[in-house]
């Protein structure tokens, strides 16, 4: 992987995540730590992955219940 392939990864993914937030909070969902995943950026090549976890169940209730509809 060259360096500007993992360049394109990580804007990527920050682009991806600003979009996610952007939509559930049309559908009043805050995921609160809604990010990038730092040990995938750690990686010698990294190509990141959206860490979305780490929410009260309400919220993944109400995520749920968005996905459904």
């Amino acid at each position: 992987m060259t360096a500007r392939h993992s360049a394109l990864c990580a804007e990527e993914a920050e682009e991806v995540v600003k979009e996610l937030r952007a939509a559930l909070a049309k559908a009043g969902i805050v995921l609160p730590s809604l990010g990038l995943d730092p040990v995938s950026l750690a990686r010698e090549a990294p190509c990141p992955l959206v860490d979305s976890g780490r929410c009260p169940v309400e919220t993944d209730r109400r995520l749920a219940g968005a996905v459904v509809r």
